[in-house]
């Protein structure tokens, strides 16, 4: 990934540190631990921090790509996890905050997968989609492909984390999901290949992580959410719900950004990727229901609150970052980062 420009002291010294351009001796993170801590203690709300937000970012990707620079050995230094986790334990504290969980369900397959239809059926925050496909500008869609970037180029990463961690019906079905996501062994078919193919045709940099200095805190949360999941094995319910909530809501507003895009002439090249979600999420959305999330839970019921605390999760970070897109919108803003709007 292309080295981001830091926002703060922490996210400096954390990209300083793995690159090199600082000694990063005891001394040094002695220092990161410590800013955190105070940073953690005094943030009034880490989902909106651009700061420890980016940081979390960036020590996640040690993870998936790495970061250019970065020498490979700080993936699992565990000073360097230390900090990570101190991030880490206030962010999911805060993601917990944002969840209310009513009465749970039964534990059959079928039982866990009306709830959640009834969860992602429920959800009453503004409409993108819809302002997409009917109102939005040439420069929003723009806009909007910047903060879809930061995932949809690596689309299906953070969930594939679970597969090991899983087992018969729920693994099998995750499998079959992120199959379809890599597209099927064809790699102009997967999802992230046509998501880039997107960026291209809108004359836009495809290549990942381009946008990052644009993207605020929030739409970075939602990604640090998916990291969180992926990456903790204690939360690998967490990460089947995610997905699972994420496929559910995906197939009709998918039919809208399409529609938002050929308003503004533009053609198959533009759009493949949202046409292609139309079709696969509709089948994904009962397989993630009734075998992966329904499976885990059948073969480990105590996974339940889990696996709808996940959903619960994306959902409602998801809906914080469509409302801070929205307000941007309809006030006549730009919903990016001001100093680094568009810069890339």
């Amino acid at each position: 990934m292309k080295q981001p420009s830091p926002r703060g002291e922490i996210s400096a010294l954390v990209l300083n540190t793995i690159t090199g351009t600082v000694v990063a001796g005891q001394d040094a993170l002695a220092r990161l631990a410590t800013l955190v801590e105070e940073a953690v203690a005094a943030v009034p709300d880490i989902l909106y921090d651009d700061d420890l937000q980016l940081a979390l970012f960036c020590l996640y990707e040690l993870h998936y790509s790495g970061i250019d620079e970065a020498g490979d050995d700080w993936e699992w230094n565990p000073d360097l996890l230390r900090v990570r986790q101190q991030i880490e334990k206030a962010f999911e504290r805060r993601v917990r905050d944002e969840v209310i969980l009513g009465d749970l369900p039964g534990t059959t397959s079928e039982a866990v997968c009306a709830e959640l239809f009834r969860m992602t059926g429920a959800d009453s925050g503004p409409s993108m989609s819809r302002f997409v496909a009917k109102s939005a500008t040439d420069d929003q869609l723009h806009e909007f492909a910047v903060h879809k970037s930061i995932f949809q180029l690596k689309e299906a990463d953070p969930h594939t984390f679970a597969i090991p961690r899983l087992s018969g019906r729920a693994k099998a079905a995750l499998v079959e999901i992120q199959a379809d996501e890599y597209g099927n062994g064809l790699p102009a078919r997967m999802h992230s290949a046509l998501f880039a193919r997107t960026m291209r045709e809108l004359g836009m940099d495809d290549a990942y992580g381009a946008y990052l200095d644009a993207a605020p805190a929030i739409t970075l949360a939602t990604n640090n959410v998916m990291s969180l999941f992926g990456l903790n094995r204690r939360l690998r319910g967490a990460a089947v719900g995610h997905l699972a909530a994420y496929e559910m809501t995906s197939s009709q507003p998918n039919r809208l950004y399409s529609r938002g895009f050929k308003r503004h002439g533009y053609g198959e090249g533009a759009t493949e990727y949202f046409d292609e979600h139309v079709e696969a999420d509709a089948v994904h959305e009962q397989i993630a229901g009734r075998d992966m999330a329904g499976g885990l839970v059948e073969s480990d019921p105590g996974l339940l609150q889990d696996v709808l605390f996940g959903a619960a999760a994306g959902l409602a970070i998801d809906t914080r970052m469509t409302i801070h897109i929205m307000e941007a919108w309809e006030s006549g803003r730009s919903s990016l980062r001001p100093s680094a709007a568009m810069a890339s």
